[in-house]
Protein backbone atom coordinates (compact mmCIF):
# COMPACT_ATOMS: atom_id res chain seq x y z
CA UNK A 1 0.00 0.00 0.00
CA UNK A 2 1.43 3.43 -1.07
CA UNK A 3 1.67 6.49 0.82
CA UNK A 4 -1.30 8.41 -1.05
CA UNK A 5 -3.72 5.31 -0.22
CA UNK A 6 -2.73 5.17 2.81
CA UNK A 7 -3.95 8.57 3.55
CA UNK A 8 -6.99 8.85 1.32
CA UNK A 9 -7.89 5.46 3.85
CA UNK A 10 -7.17 7.29 6.53
CA UNK A 11 -9.25 10.36 5.86
CA UNK A 12 -12.32 8.23 5.07
CA UNK A 13 -12.01 6.40 8.33
CA UNK A 14 -11.68 10.02 9.79
CA UNK A 15 -15.02 11.26 8.26
CA UNK A 16 -16.44 8.33 9.00
CA UNK A 17 -15.98 8.32 12.32
CA UNK A 18 -17.03 12.27 12.78
CA UNK A 19 -20.47 11.72 10.87
CA UNK A 20 -21.01 8.65 13.90
CA UNK A 21 -20.17 11.20 16.58
CA UNK A 22 -23.06 14.10 16.55
CA UNK A 23 -20.54 16.20 18.80
CA UNK A 24 -17.74 15.90 16.78
CA UNK A 25 -15.38 15.34 19.86
CA UNK A 26 -16.57 18.55 21.60
CA UNK A 27 -17.31 19.63 24.52
CA UNK A 28 -21.49 20.10 24.07
CA UNK A 29 -22.60 19.20 27.25
CA UNK A 30 -25.62 16.50 27.74
CA UNK A 31 -28.61 17.41 25.63
CA UNK A 32 -32.28 16.98 27.47
CA UNK A 33 -35.49 18.10 26.98
CA UNK A 34 -35.97 21.55 25.51
CA UNK A 35 -37.62 23.45 28.98
CA UNK A 36 -40.80 25.20 28.38
CA UNK A 37 -42.18 27.24 31.64
CA UNK A 38 -45.74 26.31 31.90
CA UNK A 39 -47.91 28.12 34.17
CA UNK A 40 -50.04 26.48 36.75
CA UNK A 41 -54.19 26.44 36.40
CA UNK A 42 -54.82 29.47 38.73
CA UNK A 43 -52.01 30.99 39.12
CA UNK A 44 -50.18 33.86 38.71
CA UNK A 45 -45.96 34.45 38.32
CA UNK A 46 -45.03 36.82 40.69
CA UNK A 47 -41.74 38.48 39.49
CA UNK A 48 -38.83 38.25 42.05
CA UNK A 49 -37.49 41.75 43.25
CA UNK A 50 -36.85 43.42 46.24
CA UNK A 51 -39.58 45.80 48.63
CA UNK A 52 -39.31 46.98 51.96
CA UNK A 53 -41.07 44.65 54.18
CA UNK A 54 -42.49 45.27 57.66
CA UNK A 55 -44.71 48.32 59.36
CA UNK A 56 -44.38 51.36 56.82
CA UNK A 57 -47.17 52.90 58.74
CA UNK A 58 -47.42 53.65 62.78
CA UNK A 59 -47.60 50.69 64.37
CA UNK A 60 -51.03 51.70 66.27
CA UNK A 61 -50.96 48.78 68.26
CA UNK A 62 -47.53 48.42 68.97
CA UNK A 63 -46.85 44.81 68.79
CA UNK A 64 -43.22 45.96 67.22
CA UNK A 65 -43.08 42.44 65.68
CA UNK A 66 -42.70 43.99 62.27
CA UNK A 67 -39.87 46.57 61.89
CA UNK A 68 -38.87 47.57 58.39
CA UNK A 69 -36.15 45.90 56.47
CA UNK A 70 -35.35 45.44 52.29
CA UNK A 71 -34.97 42.05 51.44
CA UNK A 72 -35.42 40.19 48.23
CA UNK A 73 -37.11 37.46 46.95
CA UNK A 74 -36.90 34.69 43.98
CA UNK A 75 -39.86 34.71 41.18
CA UNK A 76 -42.63 32.10 41.92
CA UNK A 77 -46.29 31.33 41.18
CA UNK A 78 -49.26 32.19 43.50
CA UNK A 79 -52.47 30.68 43.62
CA UNK A 80 -54.86 33.82 42.19
CA UNK A 81 -57.88 33.02 45.09
CA UNK A 82 -57.24 31.68 48.65
CA UNK A 83 -58.13 27.36 48.04
CA UNK A 84 -61.82 26.72 47.63
CA UNK A 85 -63.94 24.00 49.02
CA UNK A 86 -64.36 22.54 45.61
CA UNK A 87 -60.88 22.27 45.48
CA UNK A 88 -60.56 20.79 48.74
CA UNK A 89 -62.72 18.58 47.97
CA UNK A 90 -60.87 16.75 45.18
CA UNK A 91 -57.96 16.48 47.97
CA UNK A 92 -60.53 14.61 49.89
CA UNK A 93 -62.09 12.61 47.66
CA UNK A 94 -59.04 11.27 46.23
CA UNK A 95 -57.99 10.08 49.76
CA UNK A 96 -61.08 8.41 50.03
CA UNK A 97 -60.97 7.16 46.61
CA UNK A 98 -57.29 5.82 47.09
CA UNK A 99 -57.86 4.46 50.38
CA UNK A 100 -60.95 2.28 48.97
CA UNK A 101 -59.15 0.87 46.00
CA UNK A 102 -56.30 -0.02 48.51
CA UNK A 103 -58.69 -1.98 50.76
CA UNK A 104 -60.39 -3.44 47.68
CA UNK A 105 -57.20 -4.70 46.20
CA UNK A 106 -55.90 -6.36 49.05
CA UNK A 107 -59.02 -8.11 50.17
CA UNK A 108 -59.17 -8.88 46.38
CA UNK A 109 -55.61 -10.74 46.75
CA UNK A 110 -56.62 -12.44 50.33
CA UNK A 111 -59.75 -14.24 48.76
CA UNK A 112 -58.05 -14.63 45.22
CA UNK A 113 -60.44 -13.16 42.91
CA UNK A 114 -58.75 -11.28 40.29
CA UNK A 115 -60.57 -9.50 36.83
CA UNK A 116 -62.70 -10.80 34.94
CA UNK A 117 -65.58 -12.10 37.22
CA UNK A 118 -67.51 -8.77 37.61
CA UNK A 119 -66.82 -9.11 41.29
CA UNK A 120 -64.08 -7.37 43.96
CA UNK A 121 -61.76 -8.79 41.45
CA UNK A 122 -62.28 -5.85 39.04
CA UNK A 123 -60.44 -3.86 41.43
CA UNK A 124 -57.61 -6.14 42.08
CA UNK A 125 -53.75 -5.23 42.17
CA UNK A 126 -52.58 -4.35 38.06
CA UNK A 127 -49.97 -7.27 38.90
CA UNK A 128 -52.39 -9.71 39.55
CA UNK A 129 -52.03 -11.15 35.93
CA UNK A 130 -48.90 -11.80 35.70
CA UNK A 131 -49.00 -11.60 31.20
CA UNK A 132 -50.08 -7.78 32.15
CA UNK A 133 -46.55 -6.75 33.63
CA UNK A 134 -44.07 -5.22 31.84
CA UNK A 135 -40.36 -6.79 32.85
CA UNK A 136 -39.71 -4.17 35.41
CA UNK A 137 -42.66 -4.35 37.32
CA UNK A 138 -42.44 -8.35 37.16
CA UNK A 139 -38.63 -8.07 38.83
CA UNK A 140 -40.20 -5.30 41.57
CA UNK A 141 -42.60 -8.14 42.35
CA UNK A 142 -40.72 -10.99 42.65
CA UNK A 143 -38.13 -9.26 44.82
CA UNK A 144 -40.16 -6.81 47.04
CA UNK A 145 -43.58 -8.36 47.01
CA UNK A 146 -44.28 -8.91 50.99
CA UNK A 147 -42.15 -6.24 52.43
CA UNK A 148 -42.67 -2.92 54.19
CA UNK A 149 -45.78 -2.39 56.63
CA UNK A 150 -48.45 -4.12 55.19
CA UNK A 151 -46.95 -6.39 52.37
CA UNK A 152 -48.20 -4.48 49.52
CA UNK A 153 -46.27 -1.02 49.06
CA UNK A 154 -45.39 -0.23 45.61
CA UNK A 155 -47.99 -2.79 43.74
CA UNK A 156 -49.83 -0.51 41.52
CA UNK A 157 -53.90 -0.02 42.21
CA UNK A 158 -56.62 -0.36 39.05
CA UNK A 159 -58.01 2.90 38.65
CA UNK A 160 -59.69 2.16 34.97
CA UNK A 161 -62.28 1.09 37.12
CA UNK A 162 -65.09 3.42 38.47
CA UNK A 163 -65.48 3.08 42.30
CA UNK A 164 -69.55 2.18 43.07
CA UNK A 165 -71.15 3.94 46.09
CA UNK A 166 -75.00 3.04 45.14
CA UNK A 167 -75.73 0.25 47.29
CA UNK A 168 -77.86 -1.21 44.36
CA UNK A 169 -74.65 -1.47 42.44
CA UNK A 170 -72.73 -3.24 44.84
CA UNK A 171 -71.12 -6.38 42.46
CA UNK A 172 -70.55 -8.48 45.53
CA UNK A 173 -70.62 -9.03 49.64
CA UNK A 174 -66.26 -8.89 49.62
CA UNK A 175 -66.93 -5.08 47.77
CA UNK A 176 -69.87 -4.00 50.55
CA UNK A 177 -67.65 -5.44 53.28
CA UNK A 178 -64.96 -3.14 52.29
CA UNK A 179 -67.43 -0.02 51.75
CA UNK A 180 -69.38 -0.71 55.07
CA UNK A 181 -65.59 -0.05 56.90
CA UNK A 182 -65.20 3.39 55.73
CA UNK A 183 -68.43 4.29 57.38
CA UNK A 184 -69.44 4.79 60.60
CA UNK A 185 -71.71 1.97 62.31
CA UNK A 186 -75.03 2.14 62.14
CA UNK A 187 -75.41 2.80 65.61
CA UNK A 188 -74.41 6.10 64.63
CA UNK A 189 -76.60 6.59 61.89
CA UNK A 190 -79.44 9.45 61.85
CA UNK A 191 -82.21 10.42 59.26
CA UNK A 192 -81.79 7.56 57.50
CA UNK A 193 -77.92 8.29 56.64
CA UNK A 194 -74.84 6.84 57.17
CA UNK A 195 -72.07 8.94 57.18
CA UNK A 196 -68.23 8.29 56.13
CA UNK A 197 -65.90 7.64 59.66
CA UNK A 198 -63.94 10.62 58.08
CA UNK A 199 -61.54 10.13 60.38
CA UNK A 200 -59.98 7.33 58.22
CA UNK A 201 -59.77 9.70 55.71
CA UNK A 202 -55.82 9.92 55.74
CA UNK A 203 -52.86 10.75 53.77
CA UNK A 204 -49.16 9.84 54.22
CA UNK A 205 -46.33 10.97 52.71
CA UNK A 206 -43.18 11.21 52.75
CA UNK A 207 -40.47 14.36 53.11
CA UNK A 208 -36.74 14.60 53.28
CA UNK A 209 -35.48 17.08 56.05
CA UNK A 210 -33.10 19.64 53.47
CA UNK A 211 -32.11 21.09 56.30
CA UNK A 212 -31.25 18.23 58.57
CA UNK A 213 -28.94 16.79 55.90
CA UNK A 214 -27.38 20.14 55.24
CA UNK A 215 -26.08 20.70 59.21
CA UNK A 216 -25.12 16.68 59.25
CA UNK A 217 -23.46 15.86 56.57
CA UNK A 218 -22.45 12.16 57.50
CA UNK A 219 -26.68 11.23 58.04
CA UNK A 220 -27.81 8.76 55.09
CA UNK A 221 -30.71 9.57 53.31
CA UNK A 222 -32.66 7.19 55.48
CA UNK A 223 -31.82 9.74 58.25
CA UNK A 224 -33.53 12.79 57.35
CA UNK A 225 -36.76 10.96 55.58
CA UNK A 226 -39.61 12.25 57.44
CA UNK A 227 -43.10 10.16 57.24
CA UNK A 228 -46.41 12.25 57.65
CA UNK A 229 -49.84 10.77 58.62
CA UNK A 230 -52.44 13.54 58.62
CA UNK A 231 -56.44 13.45 58.64
CA UNK A 232 -57.69 15.60 55.93
CA UNK A 233 -61.55 16.24 56.51
CA UNK A 234 -61.94 20.11 58.33
CA UNK A 235 -63.18 20.64 61.47
CA UNK A 236 -66.59 22.06 60.28
CA UNK A 237 -67.53 22.20 64.69
CA UNK A 238 -64.58 25.41 64.02
CA UNK A 239 -67.98 27.11 63.48
CA UNK A 240 -69.32 26.46 66.71
CA UNK A 241 -66.32 26.27 68.77
CA UNK A 242 -65.18 29.94 67.61
CA UNK A 243 -67.85 31.76 68.63
CA UNK A 244 -69.68 31.14 71.82
CA UNK A 245 -73.54 32.13 72.42
CA UNK A 246 -73.95 32.33 68.07
CA UNK A 247 -76.11 30.46 66.47
CA UNK A 248 -73.87 28.66 63.27
CA UNK A 249 -75.02 25.90 62.87
CA UNK A 250 -76.12 26.28 59.12
CA UNK A 251 -72.11 27.00 58.91
CA UNK A 252 -71.02 23.20 60.65
CA UNK A 253 -74.00 21.43 58.63
CA UNK A 254 -73.42 22.46 54.91
CA UNK A 255 -70.17 24.95 54.44
CA UNK A 256 -67.51 22.70 53.12
CA UNK A 257 -69.76 20.13 51.53
CA UNK A 258 -72.80 22.01 49.76
CA UNK A 259 -72.18 22.71 46.46
CA UNK A 260 -73.76 26.49 47.30
CA UNK A 261 -70.34 27.27 48.94
CA UNK A 262 -68.12 25.08 46.13
CA UNK A 263 -66.37 28.44 44.97
CA UNK A 264 -65.88 29.90 48.78
CA UNK A 265 -62.49 29.42 50.71
CA UNK A 266 -62.01 26.18 52.66
CA UNK A 267 -61.65 26.85 56.59
CA UNK A 268 -61.17 24.70 59.55
CA UNK A 269 -58.19 23.45 57.89
CA UNK A 270 -54.89 23.48 59.88
CA UNK A 271 -51.48 24.11 59.04
CA UNK A 272 -50.06 20.16 59.21
CA UNK A 273 -53.38 19.95 56.51
CA UNK A 274 -52.48 22.51 54.17
CA UNK A 275 -49.02 21.66 54.14
CA UNK A 276 -50.42 17.67 53.12
CA UNK A 277 -52.42 19.45 50.62
CA UNK A 278 -49.34 21.44 48.90
CA UNK A 279 -47.88 17.34 48.82
CA UNK A 280 -51.01 15.77 47.20
CA UNK A 281 -51.03 18.74 44.56
CA UNK A 282 -47.59 17.98 43.58
CA UNK A 283 -48.33 14.15 43.48
CA UNK A 284 -51.05 14.49 41.52
CA UNK A 285 -49.67 16.96 38.95
CA UNK A 286 -46.74 14.78 38.46
CA UNK A 287 -48.56 11.59 38.43
CA UNK A 288 -50.29 13.23 35.18
CA UNK A 289 -46.59 14.65 34.03
CA UNK A 290 -45.14 10.72 34.33
CA UNK A 291 -48.23 9.49 32.49
CA UNK A 292 -47.22 11.75 29.06
CA UNK A 293 -43.43 11.61 29.64
CA UNK A 294 -43.08 15.20 30.75
CA UNK A 295 -40.73 16.31 32.99
CA UNK A 296 -41.83 16.68 36.52
CA UNK A 297 -42.81 19.93 38.03
CA UNK A 298 -41.55 21.70 41.33
CA UNK A 299 -43.05 21.64 44.36
CA UNK A 300 -46.49 23.25 45.44
CA UNK A 301 -46.33 24.56 48.98
CA UNK A 302 -47.19 27.31 51.36
CA UNK A 303 -45.58 30.74 50.91
CA UNK A 304 -42.86 32.30 53.24
CA UNK A 305 -43.80 34.89 55.19
CA UNK A 306 -41.63 37.13 52.94
CA UNK A 307 -43.29 35.91 50.02
CA UNK A 308 -46.47 36.31 51.01
CA UNK A 309 -46.24 39.55 51.88
CA UNK A 310 -44.17 40.61 48.74
CA UNK A 311 -47.27 39.13 46.67
CA UNK A 312 -50.01 41.20 49.15
CA UNK A 313 -48.51 44.23 48.09
CA UNK A 314 -48.75 43.94 44.09
CA UNK A 315 -45.44 45.86 43.70
CA UNK A 316 -46.55 48.90 45.47
CA UNK A 317 -43.67 50.24 47.99
CA UNK A 318 -45.17 51.01 51.32
CA UNK A 319 -48.79 50.40 51.17
CA UNK A 320 -50.83 49.40 53.42
CA UNK A 321 -53.27 47.59 52.11
CA UNK A 322 -53.05 45.16 48.63
CA UNK A 323 -54.53 48.12 47.21
CA UNK A 324 -52.91 50.83 47.97
CA UNK A 325 -54.66 52.52 51.29
CA UNK A 326 -54.89 54.48 53.58
CA UNK A 327 -58.31 53.50 53.48
CA UNK A 328 -60.23 50.48 53.38
CA UNK A 329 -63.03 51.85 50.95
CA UNK A 330 -63.12 53.59 47.60
CA UNK A 331 -64.11 56.69 46.23
CA UNK A 332 -67.58 55.46 46.06
CA UNK A 333 -67.69 54.48 49.70
CA UNK A 334 -67.78 50.69 49.17
CA UNK A 335 -65.68 48.51 51.26
CA UNK A 336 -62.71 47.08 49.29
CA UNK A 337 -62.39 43.75 51.01
CA UNK A 338 -64.44 41.22 53.35
CA UNK A 339 -63.57 42.34 57.06
CA UNK A 340 -65.65 43.68 60.34
CA UNK A 341 -65.96 47.28 59.76
CA UNK A 342 -67.75 49.52 61.35
CA UNK A 343 -67.26 48.87 65.21
CA UNK A 344 -68.70 45.26 64.12
CA UNK A 345 -71.44 45.51 61.41
CA UNK A 346 -70.42 42.47 59.80
CA UNK A 347 -73.07 43.33 57.12
CA UNK A 348 -71.61 46.91 55.78
CA UNK A 349 -69.29 45.02 53.17
CA UNK A 350 -72.40 42.85 52.10
CA UNK A 351 -70.77 39.79 53.46
CA UNK A 352 -71.54 38.10 57.10
CA UNK A 353 -69.41 35.59 56.25
CA UNK A 354 -66.74 34.19 53.73
CA UNK A 355 -67.44 35.46 50.41
CA UNK A 356 -66.48 33.88 47.09
CA UNK A 357 -62.47 33.36 46.30
CA UNK A 358 -62.71 35.36 43.73
CA UNK A 359 -64.42 38.81 45.09
CA UNK A 360 -63.57 42.27 45.12
CA UNK A 361 -60.31 43.68 42.66
CA UNK A 362 -57.64 41.43 42.60
CA UNK A 363 -54.36 43.81 43.02
CA UNK A 364 -51.66 44.22 40.51
CA UNK A 365 -50.37 40.58 40.42
CA UNK A 366 -53.61 39.88 40.33
CA UNK A 367 -54.57 37.99 43.60
CA UNK A 368 -57.79 37.93 45.31
CA UNK A 369 -58.25 38.54 49.01
CA UNK A 370 -54.83 39.04 49.86
CA UNK A 371 -56.38 41.42 52.52
CA UNK A 372 -59.84 40.10 54.28
CA UNK A 373 -62.12 36.97 53.47
CA UNK A 374 -60.05 34.69 55.25
CA UNK A 375 -56.80 34.54 56.69
CA UNK A 376 -53.88 31.97 55.33
CA UNK A 377 -51.36 29.90 56.24
CA UNK A 378 -47.59 30.89 55.96
CA UNK A 379 -44.67 28.49 56.05
CA UNK A 380 -42.93 30.59 58.65
CA UNK A 381 -43.36 30.09 62.14
CA UNK A 382 -43.87 33.15 64.25
CA UNK A 383 -41.14 34.88 66.46
CA UNK A 384 -41.73 38.30 67.09
CA UNK A 385 -38.06 38.93 66.59
CA UNK A 386 -37.53 37.25 63.30
CA UNK A 387 -36.94 40.15 60.73
CA UNK A 388 -33.87 41.01 62.96
CA UNK A 389 -32.18 37.29 62.28
CA UNK A 390 -33.59 36.38 59.42
CA UNK A 391 -31.68 36.45 55.82
CA UNK A 392 -32.32 39.48 53.13
CA UNK A 393 -33.12 37.00 50.53
CA UNK A 394 -35.71 34.95 50.55
CA UNK A 395 -35.65 35.17 54.40
CA UNK A 396 -37.75 32.52 55.65
CA UNK A 397 -38.12 31.08 59.44
CA UNK A 398 -39.55 27.83 60.13
CA UNK A 399 -38.42 25.78 63.50
CA UNK A 400 -40.26 22.68 63.67
CA UNK A 401 -40.10 23.04 67.37
CA UNK A 402 -42.14 26.30 67.04
CA UNK A 403 -45.70 25.25 66.74
CA UNK A 404 -46.81 28.74 66.45
CA UNK A 405 -47.00 29.19 62.87
CA UNK A 406 -47.67 32.55 60.99
CA UNK A 407 -51.20 33.97 59.71
CA UNK A 408 -51.55 36.72 56.97
CA UNK A 409 -54.03 39.10 55.60
CA UNK A 410 -56.68 39.08 57.92
CA UNK A 411 -60.42 37.95 58.14
CA UNK A 412 -64.20 38.53 58.10
CA UNK A 413 -63.95 38.67 61.31
CA UNK A 414 -61.27 40.56 61.96
CA UNK A 415 -61.20 44.58 61.89
CA UNK A 416 -59.33 46.57 59.33
CA UNK A 417 -55.87 46.76 60.86
CA UNK A 418 -55.14 42.95 60.07
CA UNK A 419 -55.88 43.74 56.57
CA UNK A 420 -52.61 45.35 56.43
CA UNK A 421 -50.29 43.86 54.36
CA UNK A 422 -47.65 44.08 56.98
CA UNK A 423 -49.48 43.16 59.95
CA UNK A 424 -48.73 39.51 61.69
CA UNK A 425 -50.73 36.86 63.25
CA UNK A 426 -50.21 33.60 64.89
CA UNK A 427 -52.28 30.48 65.08
CA UNK A 428 -50.77 26.86 66.78
CA UNK A 429 -49.95 24.63 63.69
CA UNK A 430 -52.91 21.72 64.75
CA UNK A 431 -54.87 24.24 65.13
CA UNK A 432 -58.47 24.73 62.97
CA UNK A 433 -60.27 28.22 62.36
CA UNK A 434 -63.29 28.85 60.77
CA UNK A 435 -61.15 32.04 59.41
CA UNK A 436 -57.87 30.44 58.47
CA UNK A 437 -57.55 29.23 54.86
CA UNK A 438 -54.61 29.05 52.82
CA UNK A 439 -53.39 29.54 49.42
CA UNK A 440 -50.11 27.76 47.85
CA UNK A 441 -47.55 28.99 45.83
CA UNK A 442 -44.76 27.19 43.14
CA UNK A 443 -40.99 28.25 42.79
CA UNK A 444 -40.52 29.52 38.93
CA UNK A 445 -37.87 27.49 36.86
CA UNK A 446 -34.92 29.37 35.79
CA UNK A 447 -34.46 33.03 35.52
CA UNK A 448 -36.63 35.67 35.22
CA UNK A 449 -37.05 38.95 34.99
CA UNK A 450 -37.57 40.71 37.90
CA UNK A 451 -40.22 43.60 38.38
CA UNK A 452 -37.85 46.21 39.71
CA UNK A 453 -34.44 44.98 37.86
CA UNK A 454 -32.22 48.00 36.28
CA UNK A 455 -32.92 48.65 32.41
CA UNK A 456 -29.53 50.47 32.37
Amino acid sequence: MNMKKFLLITAVFALLSSCGSKDRGELVGVKGQKWHPEKPYGMSLIPGGAFIMGKSDDDLAAIQDAPTKTVTVRSFYMDETEITNSEYRQFVYWVRDSILRTKLAILADEVGEVPGNGGIGEFAFKDANEEDMTVYEKYMFDNYSGLGETGYEGRKLNKDVDLIFDTEDYPDEYYAEVMDSMYLPLEESYNGQRTWDVKKFKFEYTFMDVEKAAKNRKLTRKDVLEKEQVEVYPDTTTWIRDFAYSYNEPMHNDYFWHDAYSEYPVVGVSWKQAKAFCQWRTLNKNSYQKERKKAFVNAFRLPSEAEWEYAARGGLQGATFPWGGPYAKNDRGCFLANFKPLRGDYAADQALYTVEAESFEPNDYNLYNMAGNVSEWVHSSYDPGSYEYSSTINPSVNDKNNKRKVVRGGSWKDVAYFLQVSSRDYEYQDSARSYIGFRTVQDYMGTDVTKNASTN
